[in-house]
């Protein structure tokens, strides 16, 4: 393809002003943070919420299901409304939107305004990660977004650690109210601080203008297919297991819509004058893998952050809030960890950071298949420490060097298609984890369950000595009851190893294709050229 020349960073659209780009950092990364701390701050309150509203735990799953969904949908064409509303418009219309809906979503009397509360949180929330992400593209030179990068993975990366237990202790002090009325004090705030310190350049408006010249020109079809691929493709991702998958007409149904609209989204794009996603930006091999790392990072850091606690609560029986404990080991060494990628992030080929992250994560996840159901609280919180120490020398380095080779005005798109990838990466590894897991454990069950048979002696001398431990000769309920109890808790700590071990084989075959990405050119001063 032919090279077209993309023009040096000059900061013309900074949203800055006349303050510290520091300042904006951390004012901007304050809704963000709420935003990613819901995607999982809710999940453990479900049997609360179920209980408050009086509704099956089933029911309640479509608190977590609306929210999501309605993120699917608008991330994706998050970058496009930020072009066609104003970028700092858009940003407080999001925190306003999340605000509002977050105090509904707290004072909801029955399921369904719940369920429509968490919608339209789920839509205002969509929005701030992608806008917050182009600021930042745009606020720093290419030199310096390691750092201004390092913040944002703190939000995004601690974020969904933090929320089982924040969840879990506020459901525990207070109500699940809490878990949702805690965001309306903090986007009030959020609110008047972006109001008053971030700035709106006259480049950002010039190219608004422009964009806007003869009128608004909105890609209808391209929207109501953004809307149907993703949020399908989103709904079936969190239906499935519970629904059979393929077995459930409901499953197929939704599978169906969400594959043919995506394909019809794909040729429609690419054809069409003023996209609503721009998938042209594809073509920048560059910005594809880092889309693709993006994606791995997202299965494996959110699927783990289900797996670890879900382990720690099924098969050594911890509560929720002692299992989301054992994460915050994690989010301490990504905390410690961030400065440096941040440093090293723009001095360095990212190369060197990303396969040497990528490596640790299939350690960690090595070191995780091999844990028992013996192990203590401190090998659980340290199996997740040396995942989570490395996972800043992944995110910091990939949000760097996606915009080398992009148009300065193509960084809002850039950063949509950037979190898109995360967030579906994420519920794609999810899923799948849940499904394998599943699947393992009948098979494990069964493997384990042949075993136990009345002509092997050792069996047959276990449930002997098991009689007079538990109720004297003859006794053989009690022991049988402790013996399936056992069969099902190995069987499941089997299941987990399996599936960290198959997270391992993602991992590494995913590294090599890093080797593909072609560093910053002249030491991370230009943005490189457009291929």
């Amino acid at each position: 393809m032919a090279s077209a020349a993309v023009a040096p960073w000059n900061g013309e659209r900074s949203a800055a002003g006349s303050y510290s780009p520091w300042l904006i950092v951390a004012l901007i990364s304050i809704p963000t943070f709420m935003e990613v701390l819901d995607t999982s701050i809710a999940n453990v309150s479900l049997d609360h919420i179920a209980g408050g509203l009086s509704i099956s735990t089933d029911q309640a799953t479509w608190v977590l299901t609306s929210y999501l969904v309605a993120n699917a949908i608008i991330i994706p064409i998050s970058g496009w409304l930020s072009d066609a509303i104003g970028r700092k418009r858009y940003f407080l219309i999001s925190i306003a939107l999340f605000t509002l809906s977050s105090l509904m979503c707290g004072l909801a009397p029955d399921l369904s305004t719940l369920v429509i509360a968490r919608v339209f949180q789920g839509i205002g929330g969509g929005g701030l990660a992608p806008v917050e992400q182009s600021m930042l593209a745009d606020t720093f030179p290419p030199q310096q977004r390691g750092m201004a990068f390092a913040a944002f993975a703190i939000v995004v990366v601690v974020g969904p650690v933090l929320g089982p237990t924040l969840g879990g202790y506020i459901t525990e002090m207070a109500s699940w109210h809490w878990v949702f009325l805690i965001n309306v004090p903090v986007g009030i705030a959020a609110f008047i601080l972006a109001e008053i310190f971030v700035d709106e350049p006259e480049r950002v408006k010039q190219d608004r203008a422009e964009k806007l010249a003869g009128g608004l020109r909105i890609d209808y079809i391209g929207v109501l297919l953004v809307a149907l691929g993703l949020g399908f493709f989103e709904l079936t991702l969190d239906r499935g297991e519970r629904e059979d998958w393929f077995a459930s007409g409901f499953i197929v149904a939704t599978a169906a819509i969400s594959a043919s609209s995506l394909i019809s989204l794909v040729f429609w794009e690419l054809n069409h004058k003023d996209p609503v996603i721009d998938l042209r930006l594809l073509k920048n091999r560059n910005f594809s893998l880092t889309l693709l790392v993006m994606g791995v990072v997202g299965m494996i850091m959110f699927s783990t952050t289900q797996l670890i606690p879900q382990m720690l609560q099924q098969v050594l029986g911890y509560s929720s809030f002692q299992a989301g404990l054992a994460l915050t080991a994690g989010g301490i060494a990504t905390l410690v960890a961030v400065p440096f990628a941040g440093r090293l992030t723009g001095k360095v080929d990212p190369r060197l950071l990303l396969i040497p992250a990528l490596l640790i994560q299939a350690i960690a996840l090595w070191n995780m298949s091999h844990l028992t159901p013996d192990i203590t609280f401190q090998d659980a919180a340290l199996a997740r420490l040396y995942q989570a120490m490395a996972l800043p020398f992944l995110f910091v380095p990939i949000n760097a060097v996606a915009y080398v080779g992009l148009a300065q005005n193509k960084t809002a798109q850039a950063s949509s298609l950037l979190n898109v990838a995360r967030n579906l990466g994420g519920t794609i590894g999810i899923s799948t984890a849940q499904t394998m897991f599943a699947s393992s454990l009948q098979r494990n069950q069964a493997a384990l369950v042949e075993k136990l048979s009345p002509i092997d002696p050792n069996y047959n001398d276990w449930i002997g000595k098991a009689s007079n431990a538990f109720g004297g000769a003859g006794d053989q309920t009690t022991p049988l009851a402790v013996l399936y109890s056992q069969v099902q808790r190995q069987a499941a700590m089997l299941s987990f190893l399996d599936v960290f071990r198959s997270l391992m084989i993602v991992v590494l075959v995913v590294t090599p294709l890093v080797l593909l990405m072609r560093p910053p050119r002249g030491g991370g001063k230009e943005q490189g050229m457009m291929h």
